[in-house]
């Protein structure tokens, strides 16, 4: 199951850049003895369009060309869930790469959010909570999930449990 970290707009040079990196390499590592040869990350322009809607509805045709037949689109949104724990994120990771499901798609949007049609595709709808963060620390959180779910897979000692 090929992992993708798909988000609108640019990541500037500087922490948050060096950080979402040192993750996506993390993964891409630990990934390829569990069954996910690869971890990539895609930056998609944001819209120029004039109107919310139409940078919306732009990026969303950006964002849903890159999820393959079959695969799976997680979206972060801030009307996501709050409540999934990690090592449930885990399990269902592992489920969707057991069933033979081709790719594993995270989606972030731009600065207008996400337009319906992604949360639509979407299997899951997550959210770190009510707080607005900015989109770069939104990257390296998505990345560090997807990084903790591999090592809880692996039974590495970087996730210690709810109570660690």
């Amino acid at each position: 199951m090929r992992l993708l970290l798909a988000a609108v707009g640019r990541l500037k040079a500087g922490p948050e850049r060096e950080l979402a990196s040192r993750y996506r390499d993390r993964t891409a590592q630990l990934g390829r003895g569990l069954g996910f040869p690869s971890c990539d990350s895609i930056e998609i322009p944001e819209s120029r369009a004039r109107r919310a809607v139409d940078r919306c509805t732009e990026e969303a045709a950006a964002l849903a060309a890159l999820l393959p037949s079959g695969g799976v689109l997680i979206a972060y949104d801030e009307r996501g869930r709050a409540d999934l724990a990690s090592a449930a994120l885990a399990q269902r990771v592992a489920a969707w790469r057991d069933v033979g499901r081709p790719a594993l798609v995270v989606a972030i949007g731009g600065p207008d959010g996400l337009d319906a049609s992604i949360r639509t595709k979407a299997e899951l709808i997550l959210s770190f909570g009510a707080a607005t963060l900015p989109h770069g620390l939104v990257r390296v959180l998505a990345l560090e999930q997807i990084y903790r779910s591999l090592t809880i897979l692996a039974g590495h000692p970087y996730h210690r449990g709810e109570a660690g």
